[in-house]
């Protein structure tokens, strides 16, 4: 008896959006799609799945899929793989294209046309983009569409995705879409193989890909590029003079310097004032409920645990919203690709490419969609280092309980120059986060089979002025996956924190405070014996059970501890922590929150990425051991010398 699986798909034809990294797919995705599109992950793996649906004017609704960048059909990468298996119909839960849209980035037709040739083996009806015509013809670049059609027997349209009407074009084409046809099967040019037929033979037997058409497409290309009269060198462009500077060893480390440093400085200052409304838009609900309900388990519930799990999560959010805008701007504008490369030399000391610096750059904001970003990174060695240190970069869950021991036990003396203490004192914690990345990744290099550095070839866009529709609609596509991530798991576990202090309640005679007879409490004094030494109290350590899941949870789980409750709790459990916690005690917490274990959605990610629980458990131990120690070593070095 055989078993076979029926798989259910959505109506309307399937138009799949391939094309290489950096070509603006996405924003005529955008164009075409608009606010209607959705995000998923592709079943049984972690690449994001992005669908939108498109209305023609003649009235037809079309599924559009943006499937991830790709230089060729010979995966090199998870996000390559999930492309070729789209195409291919191999995708588990997928159907295959009915249609293809290949865009090409007018200014560099030569990469381009060798993955449309491969995907015009496919058999699949296409139609052939040129994106960036605009720039194209700025540079004195005609392509004539009619020599590029009739060659390779596609209808092939001009595009500017990132201006309104720019894809004008291609809806037309759209609009009789079902008009299209197969591309024609186009003849071998064997006198082109040459010499290279062994190396040819060695590339199928490791891809799977027929020698004849590897030599085909480059044979094919050349013609190709000798009719439209493109084969002649393009004098320098702007994007070249700029690089001039933008990659030079000194002056263009010190431009990435500076803007890090704007752009954090723009994470504190741009969203202090946001995050006050929503302290304030949460304490005044959390009044007027408290107001409503009556005194009793209800109100406690809805109030303390509800309300402010709610308010524990969209506080932190202007921070992500701020991190991720700089993120997507220097994304938009081209400058991303000339960071990795800057840095590719420091990476390369710690045996990593500058690949892994773009994962990390996100990783500030989140450690989880900077793990995500991993998937960009071809050798499975260097991904997997960069996914296990990705969870010791400072995220912003991070930033709360920084800003609660430092503003308790760090004076915020000017020291001049618009520098406080305060400030040298979160620069020292983020510091500290990066070199802690840098050691273990320098240790896991000799754990690896290849030792020895690969280069990093990387295609530099051209820069271009962003696109502010295309950044604003990707800014609230990851804002809704942290809050759908991130926010149900703080918010169950704030209420669980809740309970545990709770219940039971102190019995009649109770001396002491009411918690310490909780579950809470009770915890709270088992774990006194395993984090007494490194100085936290019981208050601390069952703070920490909520926070060794989501670290951010830790200020709002201290206030549940000490019932500090009220419109100025932030204020008032900075002045008890002050007044009850040593110094050392608030330097020991701050280095053990510089390497504390990760919350559980980074390690569920880092389980979806990894597809088990080897390097999960891995992650958890080695963060633990290096927060435990650095904290043992902080508390006695305060208490020798303060």
């Amino acid at each position: 008896m055989t078993e076979q699986t029926i798989h259910l798909f959505p109506s309307g034809a399937l138009v799949a959006l391939v094309g290489n990294p950096n070509c603006g797919k996405t924003a005529i995705f955008n164009a075409l799609t608009g606010s209607r599109q959705k995000v998923a992950n592709y079943a049984g793996v972690t690449v994001e799945r992005k669908e939108g649906r498109f209305t023609a004017p003649s009235g037809q609704t079309l599924r559009i899929l943006d499937l991830p960048g790709t230089y060729s059909l010979y995966p090199r990468s998870p996000d390559e793989q999930v492309t070729c298996d789209v195409l291919a119909g191999k995708a588990r839960g997928e159907k295959r294209p009915d249609y293809v849209v290949c865009v090409l980035n007018a200014t560099n037709l030569r990469r381009g046309l060798r993955l449309v040739l491969s995907v015009q083996r496919l058999g699949i009806p296409m139609i052939v983009v040129l994106n960036m015509s605009d720039v194209a013809k700025r540079r004195g670049i005609t392509i004539d569409k009619a020599v590029l059609s009739r060659r390779l027997g596609v209808p092939v349209v001009e595009t500017v995705g990132v201006k309104n009407g720019g894809v004008g074009e291609l809806i037309t084409v759209l609009s009789d879409v079902k008009q299209l046809t197969p591309p024609p099967a186009h003849p071998y040019h064997h006198h082109e193989r040459g010499v290279h037929d062994a190396h040819a033979a060695s590339h199928e037997k490791v891809h799977g890909v027929s020698s004849d058409d590897l030599y085909d497409d480059q044979a094919q290309v050349r013609t190709i590029l000798r009719e439209l009269n493109l084969e002649q060198a393009m004098p320098m462009t702007l994007s070249d003079h700029i690089d001039r500077w933008v990659l030079h060893p000194l002056f263009g480390s010190i431009t990435l310097a500076l803007l890090l440093f704007v752009i954090f400085q723009a994470v504190f200052s741009w969203s202090e004032w946001p995050m006050s409304l929503i302290e304030t838009a949460t304490s005044a609900v959390g009044g007027w409920l408290g107001d409503l309900l009556p005194e009793g388990i209800l109100r406690s519930f809805v109030v303390d645990g509800l309300v402010a799990g709610v308010g524990g999560v969209l506080v932190f959010l202007p921070q992500i919203i701020v991190l991720f805008f700089f993120i997507l701007l220097l994304e938009e504008t081209g400058y991303l690709p000339r960071a990795a490369l800057l840095l590719d030399r420091v990476m390369g000391t710690v045996g990593l490419s500058g690949r892994s610096f773009i994962p990390l750059l996100s990783s500030f904001a989140c450690a989880i969609p900077g793990i995500m970003a991993t998937r960009t990174i071809a050798n499975p060695r260097d991904r997997l280092v960069t996914i296990l240190i990705a969870p010791l970069m400072t995220c912003s869950a991070r930033l709360p309980v920084y800003a609660l021991l430092i503003g308790a036990f760090i004076p915020a003396r000017e020291l001049g120059w618009g520098v406080n203490a305060q400030g040298i004192a979160l620069f020292i914690l983020y510091f500290a986060g990066i070199i802690g990345a840098f050691v273990v990744a320098w240790v896991l290099q000799w754990f690896g089979q290849n030792k020895h550095r690969r280069t990093l070839m990387m295609e530099l866009p051209d820069y271009h002025a962003p696109s502010w529709k295309n950044l604003l609609l990707g800014l609230w596509q990851r804002v809704e996956i942290f809050l759908r991530r991130v926010g149900g798991i703080i918010l169950t576990l704030t209420i669980i924190m809740w309970f545990l202090a709770s219940f039971p309640t102190a019995p009649d005679g109770a001396t002491g405070a009411p918690i310490e007879y909780s579950f809470a409490g009770i915890i709270g004094g088992w774990l006194n014996h395993v984090f007494a030494p490194i100085g936290f109290n019981w208050q601390i350590s069952v703070a920490l059970i909520p926070g060794l899941a989501a670290r951010e949870v830790l200020v709002s789980a201290l206030g549940t501890v000490y019932s500090i409750a009220g419109d100025d709790a932030g204020g008032a459990l900075s002045s008890i922590i002050a007044q009850q916690w040593s110094l050392a005690t608030a330097y020991s917490l701050l280095a053990w929150f510089v390497f504390a274990p990760q919350c559980l959605s980074t390690i569920a990610a880092i389980k979806r990425e990894t597809g088990g629980w080897k390097m999960p458990l891995i992650t958890m131990g080695y963060l633990f051991v290096l927060a435990y120690l650095a904290s043992f070593i902080t508390y006695r070095v305060a208490l020798a010398w303060l």
